[in-house]
């Protein structure tokens, strides 16, 4: 059967064939509406990620400055307890070689002191 629609002659297989395709075309546009739906939802989360992403590399420089920082800090305080520790060592070192040298000094002090309390005394008489 024709269907007569304005100029052009229409067969019920071909109005079939526009109704098929007028449902495939409402399914595709929806289907590419539903992505366009997708591809906004991912473009908000990739920019999401960007930004903590960029949030992250400026925390990572600051706290990378901060550590350098810190380890040259470090690094001179550990200097200076060496030379305290050497300092300290040498100097008990040396207290220890004077101490040792008055405890002889005095015991060669006592031992003439005596030598010299013997030499002062007065002899006793021998009956």
């Amino acid at each position: 059967m024709l269907f007569s629609c304005g100029y052009i002659y229409i067969t019920e297989h071909a109005q079939e064939s526009l109704k098929k395709n007028k449902n495939v075309f409402i399914s595709t546009t929806s289907g590419i509406e539903d992505l366009c739906s997708k591809r906004e939802e991912l473009n908000r989360q990739i920019r999401q990620e960007e930004d903590e992403k960029e949030r992250l590399q400026h925390d990572i420089r600051v706290l990378t400055e901060k550590l350098s920082r810190v380890n040259e800090s470090l690094a001179q305080r550990l200097a200076t307890r060496a030379n305290l520790d050497r300092t300290i060592a040498e100097t008990e070192a040396a207290y220890t070689k004077i101490l040792e040298s008055s405890q002889s000094l005095l015991s060669v002090l006592k031992q003439e002191a005596g030598n010299l309390s013997k030499a002062t005394e007065p002899r006793k008489k021998e009956h």
